[in-house]
This record gives C-alpha cells, sequence and structure tokens, in this order.
C-alpha cells in the first residue's frame, strides 16, 4: 500500500534473513522483555513439532522504519526469544558446517539494552534454551534458520505502525477498555509529529501497570459520580466516557473555543525557543471532569491524573518515603483531626475487608476531584467532612457492597455534586452533605471502634 504520506512493505522472511540481514532496534516506548521459560518452551516445542513441514510461519513481525532504525513495534518477545535460540544454536559445531551464518551479525548481539528486567529475562531463557540445544538434529537446525517464517511488514508513519499494532493484538483477545481507548487516540494522533506519538506512548507505559486501577478506581468513577451517574463496572462498552473533541476539526462550536484556546496557548508557550533557556515549561491545565481533548492531551491527561492519585494513596501507606511524597505535606500540621484520621485508616483492624476498601476508595476519589479542583486550600477541612461523610456508610451498614457505595456517591447531595457546583472551597465546606450518624444506626461491625471513635470526637454521633 503506497500513498503520499506513508508506505507498507510485506514479504515472506525466514530467520536466517530477519535476524542476520537487518539491524533491528528495539523502541524506547517497548515493554521489557517478559517472556517466561513456559513461553521459550512451547515455541522450542512448536518448532520441532511442525519441522517436517516445508516451512513453518512463526506469525507476524511490524517494524517501523525512520530516519535512522529499523524500530520493532509488534514482535519483540517472539524475535528475542527467537535470537537466543540462533545464538546458543551458533555456539554448536555443527551448525558450522552447515551454514556460513555470522554469530556477530546477529541483531541481538549488536542490540544495547539496559532495561533490568529484560536482562534478567533474557539471562534465564538463555540459560534454559542452551539445555535444551542438543534437541535439535541437523536437518532441524537447517529448518530453525532457512523454512521458519515471518510475515515481515515495514512502516514509515509511526501512526500507522501504532494503528497497525492495536488491530493485531485485538484479534482474538479480550483487550481491556484502555488498551482501546489507546488505539483510538492514537489514531486521532494523526496531525501530530512522530516524536510527539512517541512521547505519548511512553507516557502510557510508564503507568501501564496500573492502568486497570487508575480508570476503574478513579478517573471513570469520579467522572460519573460527578454527573449523577454509576461509576460501576467501566467496560468496553463505556469507553465513551473518555472520548472527546479533536481540535484539528473544523467544529467550532463555542464550547470548544476555551479548550482550543488552552492548548494552543500551552503549546505556543512551550514550544518557544525562550524555553530552551529558563526551562519554564508549563502543564495542560487539566480538570477531571472535563470534555475530553482527543489524542496527545488523552495521553497527558492520564499521566497526570496518575500522578495525583500517588499523591493521595501515599498517604495511608505504610513506607515513609511514600508518605512523604503525599497529600500530608499540605496538611496544617495543628490539625490533630486529620492526622488522626488518616493514622486511624492505616492502622484500624477491618481495614483490609472488601467493604472497608470499597470505602476508602469513595474517600480517595472525593480528595481527588476536591484537589484537582481547589489545591491544597483547607485540604484539611476537607479531609474530616469526606471521611464523615464517606464511613457514614461502614458505621451504618452491616456490610457494605460496591453498590451501596456507588448509590451514596451519585446522590443529589453527594461530596462529588457538592465540589462540581462549588466555586470555592468554603461554599463546598458550609454544605450540609450529612455526615452525621445517629446513635442507635451504627451496625454492631468487628473493629471500626477507632472509626466510632473519630465520629464522637467531631460531634458526628448523635442521639
Amino acid at each position: 500500500m503506497n500513498n503520499k504520506k506513508n508506505k507498507i512493505d510485506t514479504e515472506i522472511l525466514s530467520i536466517d534473513k530477519l535476524l542476520f540481514s537487518m539491524d533491528l532496534c528495539i523502541p524506547e516506548y517497548q515493554r521489557p522483555y517478559k517472556w517466561s521459560v513456559k513461553n521459550v518452551n512451547q515455541l522450542i516445542d512448536d518448532i520441532l513439532l511442525h519441522s517436517d513441514k516445508t516451512a513453518y510461519r512463526l506469525g507476524t513481525v511490524v517494524l517501523h522504519k525512520d530516519k535512522n532504525n529499523l524500530n520493532i513495534v509488534d514482535g519483540q518477545q517472539r524475535l528475542l526469544t527467537l535470537s537466543l535460540i540462533a545464538y546458543e544454536l551458533l555456539q554448536t559445531d555443527s551448525i558450522k558446517k552447515l551454514t556460513a551464518l555470522d554469530i556477530n551479525q546477529l541483531s541481538i548481539a549488536k542490540l544495547d539494552i539496559n532495561n533490568k528486567i529484560s536482562k534478567q529475562n533474557l539471562k534465564r531463557n538463555q540459560l534454559h534454551i542452551k539445555s535444551r540445544i542438543n534437541e535439535f538434529s541437523r536437518d532441524e537446525i537447517l529448518f530453525f534458520f532457512q523454512k521458519c517464517e515471518f510475515v515481515y511488514i515495514e512502516l514509515t508513519e509511526i501512526s500507522e505502525a501504532f494503528q497497525f499494532f492495536d488491530s493485531q493484538n485485538t484479534r482474538g483477545k479480550d483487550l481491556a477498555p484502555h488498551d482501546l481507548l489507546k488505539a483510538f487516540h492514537l489514531r486521532e494522533m494523526s496531525h501530530n509529529t512522530e516524536k510527539e506519538c512517541l512521547e505519548c506512548v511512553a507516557q502510557w507505559e510508564e503507568v501501564s501497570d496500573d492502568l486497570h486501577h487508575i480508570f476503574e478506581n478513579y478517573l471513570f468513577k469520579v467522572r460519573q459520580w460527578s454527573k449523577g451517574r454509576s461509576g460501576l463496572n467501566f467496560s468496553k462498552n463505556k469507553i465513551d466516557v473518555f472520548k472527546g473533541i479533536t481540535l484539528e476539526a473544523p467544529t467550532d462550536y463555542n464550547f470548544i473555543k476555551p479548550y482550543r484556546i488552552n492548548h494552543f496557548f500551552t503549546e505556543n508557550h512551550n514550544n518557544d525557543f525562550v524555553r530552551n533557556i529558563d526551562k519554564n515549561t508549563i502543564s495542560y491545565p487539566f480538570q477531571i471532569d472535563q470534555v475530553i481533548i482527543n489524542g496527545k492531551r488523552f495521553f497527558e491527561y492520564v499521566h497526570y491524573y496518575a500522578k495525583h492519585i500517588k499523591y493521595i494513596e501515599n498517604a495511608f501507606c505504610d513506607d515513609e518515603k511514600k508518605v512523604k511524597n503525599s497529600i500530608l505535606k499540605d496538611f496544617d500540621i495543628e490539625s490533630k483531626s486529620s492526622n488522626k484520621i488518616v493514622n486511624t485508616l492505616k492502622t484500624y483492624g477491618g481495614k483490609n475487608r472488601s467493604g472497608d476498601m470499597y470505602v476508602k476508595n469513595l474517600l480517595d476519589c472525593g480528595l481527588l476531584y476536591y484537589i484537582d479542583k481547589f489545591g491544597s486550600k483547607k485540604l484539611d477541612e476537607a479531609l474530616v467532612k469526606f471521611f464523615l461523610w464517606a464511613y457514614r456508610l461502614r458505621l451504618e451498614q452491616q456490610a457494605v457492597q460496591l453498590v451501596t457505595v456507588d448509590n451514596h456517591a451519585k446522590e443529589f447531595s453527594s461530596i462529588f455534586r457538592a465540589i462540581r457546583e462549588a466555586v470555592n472551597p468554603n461554599e463546598l465546606l458550609h454544605r450540609n452533605i450529612k455526615p452525621t450518624v445517629f446513635v442507635g444506626k451504627e451496625k454492631a461491625v468487628k473493629n471500626i471502634e477507632p472509626l466510632v471513635t473519630i465520629f464522637k470526637e467531631l460531634n458526628a454521633l448523635q442521639v
């Protein structure tokens, strides 16, 4: 396929041509090499099992050709494993009589792999492969190098490479909602440079291990609860919550203008040559409940709130280093109530029950939404108010279910509706959001005595 923007070259290549005649590179946005010994065994067994065939197709490899490199977009795990097998086969005496392949021309020998996880897994798998090399007969060695093949696809546009990668990985797999969002927003970046695309993927990969948690327990819930909607069960059917406007599109509705102004002001400021001197770049002024800006800003949005979520969660962990980099540093050290709440939530006996964790997540979401809108202004007071509002569920319910929390969060008088409507902290903090539990209504649940004590001290447990 050829046009003015891109070119896609496809052909069938055997292992000896793919691994020895090309200088392959692993781009920074790729995940570490994580194949297990089990994966290695399956690959070797498949090759040996099919060695009586005229050829064996190992799958597809997708590469992106830029000015300097031939980058592996799809197929990294398999290519590295095959390179290890090739390397070990070339160490044997029998192979030297069969082929003129030079071990020094093997692509893996030229790769500069710095990732610690990749190094560790490559070393482990290499030792295991070494123990299985004697299973290859003369004919099976030749079959490996000359008859094991890949569908080779080379692309010149990075956006096309990512689109192809995502389409390949949707076949026969139940992708997570955030995987589909990644594909959608990469497709929306057709007007962006290759460097910007790579930066977005790098940001995404930086938080990739936490993406399910970020979307399921925070971003989806806050966006839904702030509108009085259910925040349960983020799925592929609900990803439209994270699709919005494309600023490069000709649509010029009035509501889009502020987003366009913020976008281009941020771009112009950061791209000004003066930034090379003062390094004073700025971030896009995100709000968690805003209309999503498709493409580059979406990836920045996720990365931005991933840091905010850690900033909140760190306050309630046992790692003192993390605690120091949390919302606690914005607390008034004289505020005994907020400090006692934090310490109690870290230590009370029932904190690890599922219902208690649902309530804790409700509190965290409220803090995230508040900090996103008002920063650290009166954060101590906000924590106290949010705690009383969220944890009254724990005192009043024998068993707290997800649907219980969801109903509490989306009701008209909830914290989330109050934050959405408030224009200053006082308007929110002075609002009546029913935090009081009446004596006799608290349930006889084990290990909540420290919570009851705080309610009493704050005069929130009344006759």
